[in-house]
């Protein structure tokens, strides 16, 4: 009798270990380059040869059973130290190589990142590379990412991170628009003027500031702030800033290509904005106990090109 017929095949298992991380057919189909049939498939036969049920299926996700997270529980860290394993042989066999999926939000992505990635797969022609452009913050376990961009004031203890370069948030409008209404002289001015608000969930009707200069310096403020523009999308806040809609909060990366020729010009400049935009820019992953070379190969380039912007 076939060692098939008298035990789960180990793809199987290693199978269910992803199924655990996605949480449905289709993205687990899409991280292993199989059909979506062909998981279905093999969860079932898996689910014969172990004789209880190992996943519940939903109308919107998929979740394991109590079998089905012990046996995942028990399985996972081998097949996690097999991964690492393999990695680092294959780090062993010349260039760095393989597929990199890259995750970054997309303001940064289309203004730092994307000019970087030309020099880096030339570079390393045997590194293929899949940058994904998102705001929101993606699960990097789950979603198969091998590295994310995070513009953020810390990152979570369980990830790897390298500080890509220090970044502060920036108070712009444009000329015009000061000119017809004014130039607010202290925080608490801004609650007289419209104020083009970065839209994100839970976000607070209101920016905080902290004095940088003078004998108050270190003074915090904090100031209800609104106005009849918001979006989700630091570059499109910057076109409407320079629309003259407003009063605009955005990260440097997207205001200081526009402060340097006079487009726009920085408010408030004695006071740091705080606590709304990260103060660096980072590289994260997963913890392991060995970074891929070729993860490690994105970070230095990302690093060297980010040192030369100024």
């Amino acid at each position: 009798m076939s060692a098939r017929k008298n035990s789960p095949l180990l793809d199987d298992l290693h199978l269910l270990t992803v199924l655990a991380q996605v949480r449905s057919f289709t993205k687990a189909a899409r991280r292993l380059g199989v059909s979506k049939a062909s998981v279905s498939t093999r969860i079932a036969s898996l689910e014969r040869a172990v004789g209880v049920p190992l996943v519940r299926r939903t109308t919107r996700s998929v979740v394991l059973t109590d079998a089905g997270l012990q046996l995942v529980e028990d399985i996972e860290p081998s097949f996690v130290r097999i991964e690492q394993s393999l990695s680092s042989v294959k780090d062993l066999a010349g260039n760095p190589r393989g597929l990199l999926r890259l995750s970054a939000p997309v303001a940064l992505g289309r203004q730092r990142i994307a000019p970087m990635i030309p020099a880096f797969l030339q570079r390393y022609p045997e590194i293929r590379l899949e940058l994904d452009l998102s705001d929101r913050f993606v699960n990097l376990a789950q979603e198969g990412f091998d590295l994310a961009i995070r513009h953020a004031q810390t990152v979570p203890e369980t990830h790897v991170a390298w500080v890509l370069r220090e970044s502060r948030s920036l108070l712009v409008a444009s000329h015009d628009y000061l000119e017809r209404h004014g130039v607010p002289r202290h925080p608490a001015d801004l609650s007289r003027h419209e104020c083009l608000m970065y839209l994100r969930d839970g976000s607070a009707q209101s920016w905080s500031f902290e004095r940088e200069s003078g004998r108050k310096r270190g003074e915090r403020v904090g100031v209800p702030v609104g106005g009849r523009f918001k979006a989700n999308n630091s570059e499109v806040l910057r076109e409407a800033v320079l629309g003259g809609l407003g009063i605009g909060l955005l990260p440097d990366f997207t205001a200081v290509d526009e402060l340097r020729p006079g487009r726009l010009a920085q408010v408030l400049p004695d006071w740091k904005p705080v606590g709304f935009f990260g103060d660096q820019l980072f590289a994260i992953r997963p913890w392991t106990r060995q970074v891929p070379r070729a993860v490690q190969c994105l970070v230095n380039h990302l690093r060297q090109d980010f040192a030369a912007i100024t």
